[in-house]
């Protein structure tokens, strides 16, 4: 429990009083007391104090005598989840989980409390916006139940804290920070003030107490998580939760992460019993891809340090309106215009009258250069109307002068394209130096992205 005690303090001399005055009473100034909140933590019955602890007072020191360690981790007993954190949850971090609504956040929340749960885990999952009979519901479908895994519905902040001194949980989930409030705000569940306060609130619980804490965030319509910027800086750790309604697909990125790198990325697939793990995404990513069709080109990208391959399908056909179309799906549609600028220029194609098209299959965002040479080759493959060879795999970034520049992480790529039985590599030839090359896979070096068409094409 908090107790928030106001006081008017003068600004030029000091004087303190309970009650504000016009005219300063110690110097007779008028118009210099200000207002001053003092919040004081109080302990109250069957409390931990622990809670409420004051702090003490830190010296600087200099940072070649502060003590370096390991953070401890705790393994969620999911995969993709470990990956995307940093390989597990660190105690007394702080995270914040956004997506869509309906993306399969609460499931994938409650799955991971159960598999904590299985660890030896004392697991809190608070929902403001369920009951408990429907989480209860949900639970039994995922087979996600557990002496040791607890539900409460409740908003009410000092409620919440309640129910975390007397649990004593090791890992909390709040389902969402939205729903949550502070009697002592006067504003709205949600609102800007609520959303930071609560937020505080959670982040002295979870650093305190040691207590591995889940944020859940609702999205605005831009796909960003709603309220203030100020909540993705206080947390150590912010995850995306990203799909597609119609696609049982789902991909976790983290965006920011105190603990781990930001550029891991885990893969999930939606059944009628919770969300399961893609181990292997390039071989589900490449399963229905159509064997020798024009358009139809494989890239070998990275998601982290994650190797994944994936189809890129182009489609080239003549427009009926003044101004072609130019629209890409899982990619950046101004990287789209650049490529088939450098097209027109450097390769002499003239598709000022064709409608370009271009979709990653599966639902995957590419995001990174090396996919550059694929889309050339893609748009080139339809525009042509000549099948690429399906045992090939292509990566490598495109300058404007038409050069194929070298890209990172080529070992990883390649040797994933030999483990799914691909011959061919077309790539930057500045990327095959420096390393052992796989003796049952061709590697074949390109310096401009003509060498690139006519080894892909011809």
């Amino acid at each position: 429990m908090a107790k928030v005690k106001t006081k008017f303090f003068c600004t030029d001399c000091g004087y303190e009083s309970p009650k504000w005055y016009g005219k300063c009473p110690g110097c007779q100034a008028w118009n210099t007391m200000v207002e001053e909140k003092e919040t004081t933590a109080v302990k109250t019955q069957g409390m931990n104090s622990s809670l409420f602890q004051t702090q003490t007072t830190q010296k600087a020191q200099a940072i070649t005598e502060v003590e370096a360690g390991q953070e401890p981790r705790i393994q969620t007993g999911i995969q993709e989840l470990n990956r995307v954190l940093g390989g597990g949850v660190v105690p007394g971090s702080l995270v914040l989980v956004g997506g869509d609504p309906g993306i399969g956040k609460s499931t994938l929340l409650l799955q991971t409390s159960h598999a904590l749960t299985q660890a030896g885990l004392r697991v809190l999952y608070i929902s403001g916006e369920e009951s408990v009979r429907q989480t209860k519901l949900r639970a039994e479908r995922l087979g996600a139940l557990s002496n040791e895994l607890f539900v409460l519905c409740e908003s009410n902040m000092d409620l919440i804290e309640e129910a975390i001194d007397s649990i004593n949980p090791g890992f909390l989930v709040i389902d969402s920070i939205q729903t949550v409030y502070q009697p002592e705000v006067t504003s709205a569940p949600g609102s800007v003030s609520q959303v930071r306060e609560c937020t505080s609130r959670f982040m002295r619980v979870a650093k305190i107490r040691g207590i591995a804490t889940v944020l859940v965030g609702h999205v605005t319509k831009e796909g960003a998580i709603a309220g203030p910027r100020m909540l993705e800086h206080m947390v150590d750790c912010v995850l995306y939760f990203e799909g597609e309604r119609h696609h049982t697909y789902r991909l976790l990125r983290a965006v920011k992460n105190r603990f781990g790198s930001t550029n891991e990325m885990g893969i999930f697939e939606m059944h009628e019993e919770g969300l399961t793990e893609v181990s292997n995404p390039s071989e589900l990513f490449l399963s229905e891809r159509a064997m020798g069709a024009a358009g139809s080109t494989v890239i070998a990208s990275m998601e982290g340090t994650r190797p994944m391959l994936v189809e890129l399908q182009a489609l080239v056909a003549a427009t009926h309106f003044p101004s072609p179309r130019r629209m890409g799906t899982g990619i950046d549609n101004n990287r789209l215009a650049l490529i088939i600028a450098v097209l027109e220029k450097r390769m002499g194609m003239f598709l000022q009258n064709q409608d370009a098209y271009l979709n990653v299959a599966g639902g995957v965002r590419l995001d990174e250069p090396a996919v550059d040479l694929a889309i050339a080759v893609s748009l080139a493959s339809s525009f042509r109307d000549a099948p690429t060879k399906p045992d090939d795999v292509v990566f490598g970034e495109i300058g404007l002068t038409g050069e194929v520049r070298a890209v990172s992480r080529a070992e990883q790529r390649v040797k994933e394209a030999a483990k799914l039985g691909f011959k061919r590599v077309i790539m930057p030839e500045k990327s095959m130096k420096g390393w052992k090359h796989p003796k049952d896979i061709q590697l074949i070096g390109v310096n401009t992205i003509a060498e690139a068409l006519k080894a892909a094409l011809d």
